[in-house]
């Protein structure tokens, strides 16, 4: 719909943001042991005889140890083997300061097999890919699968007339040190609205972590260029924007109402404002907004559509009044001043009668719990 509002001309467009709704691991490379690597020298074919003991490395003559198929001798170790086995006699005794070269040369080629073989070893270890553990004994778990987990939740049936945003306390009041605002000037009037966002969200933070809410702050803009087209009801001051989370004020707009606002009464007149379109961004958080979007497309008529419209923006009027009410700057006089520049005249269709906004605001102001900013269960005569 292209209806915008008239002299309280809060009207946001409404937009519902499309629903939106994905690394193999990598695998090292394989290392393989090294061709070709040395094994050792071939083994002897055995002496005609009987077997040797089953305790050494290998098999030694008097020319010095020769690795067998498994290695050789270490320097000056011998077999304990009976000597009248004629196939294997004790090395021959030298004399200190003496060695067999062949025992030397021997032992050199033997530890350097040794470790040749070592260091093949290790890297077959390093680089064989590990299997996966076996299963640790347990309970078999897969007996308690439920396939019903994988199906995705069903959506939350919001009810705008009966929402626990209805039971819970009047935000408390707090301390909002807001700027001078001079509205001839574009920084004025962002640094005035962001830090009215500000405000409005310290005051409705208690109500949001009451009903288990974390919704992101709104960001507020503004703009030099007005949305409305010749044919709407009056002139957008503001408006929010769910699929932005954001509230853009319309300079042109507000500057044209502001010239016939007195000086004195220009923040709290935009106060108000923001109070207003803050008051979509409580509705959007808490599902209410979304409910109302649907409510008015599946309207049968355009009667049951703008009845709803109404309702939804009475009640962001409604949750204007209790920001208001819930800073401590903020005195009954200026609720008065508020609703004689917004609500003292001119019924609008899509925003009710004027006496109506100006009996919301009231409701937002006074009641103890948010109960009374509840326009869905409202009498007909009230939000028409």
């Amino acid at each position: 719909m292209d209806d915008r509002p008239g002299p309280d001309p809060r009207h946001p467009p409404f937009h519902v943001p499309p629903a939106s709704y994905s690394d193999p691991g990598i695998q090292g490379p394989y290392l393989p042991p090294p061709a070709g690597e040395p094994q050792g020298p071939a083994p002897s074919p055995p002496p005609q005889g009987p077997p040797p003991p089953a305790q050494g490395w290998g098999r030694q003559t008097h020319g010095g140890p020769h690795p067998g198929p498994e290695g050789s001798f270490p320097p000056g170790w011998h077999p304990q083997v009976p000597h009248d086995h004629g196939w294997l006699r004790p090395p021959p005794q030298q004399s200190p300061g003496k060695q067999n070269p062949g025992v030397l040369v021997g032992a050199f080629t033997a530890g350097a097999v040794a470790l040749t073989a070592l260091a093949a070893s290790v890297i077959m270890v390093v680089s064989e890919p590990s299997g996966d553990p076996a299963p640790a004994p347990g309970t078999d778990l897969s007996t308690h699968y439920d396939d019903g987990l994988l199906d995705r939740p069903a959506p939350m049936e919001v009810d705008p007339a009966e929402h626990p945003l209805y039971e819970v306390p009047m935000p408390a009041v707090v301390d909002c040190d807001l700027p001078s605002l001079d509205i001839s000037s574009d920084p004025s009037w962002l640094e005035f609205s962001a830090e009215a966002g500000a405000c409005l969200d310290t005051v409705w933070a208690p109500t949001m972590e009451e009903l288990g809410l974390h919704p992101e702050a709104v960001e507020f803009e503004v703009s030099t260029e007005s949305p409305d087209s010749g044919n709407d009801e009056g002139s957008t001051l503001a408006f929010y924007e769910i699929d932005h989370n954001r509230v853009t004020v319309v300079l042109p707009n507000v500057r044209e109402l502001g010239r016939h606002v007195p000086d004195s009464d220009q923040e709290m007149v935009w106060l108000a404002l923001m109070g207003h379109e803050y008051g979509h961004h409580v509705q959007y958080a808490t599902g209410i907004l979304p409910v109302s979007h649907d409510l008015r497309r599946n309207a049968e008529d355009e009667t049951e559509e703008l009845d709803t419209l109404r309702r939804t923006e009475l009640q962001a009027e409604c949750m204007a009044g209790v920001a208001l009410n819930s800073i401590a700057e903020v005195g009954p006089a200026d609720l008065q001043t508020v609703n004689e520049h917004f609500n003292s005249g001119g019924d609008l269709e899509t925003h009710g009668r004027a006496t109506n906004r100006a009996f919301w605001l009231e409701q937002g102001w006074g009641e103890e719990t948010v109960a009374g900013c509840n326009t869905y269960d409202a009498e007909q005569r009230r939000v028409t």
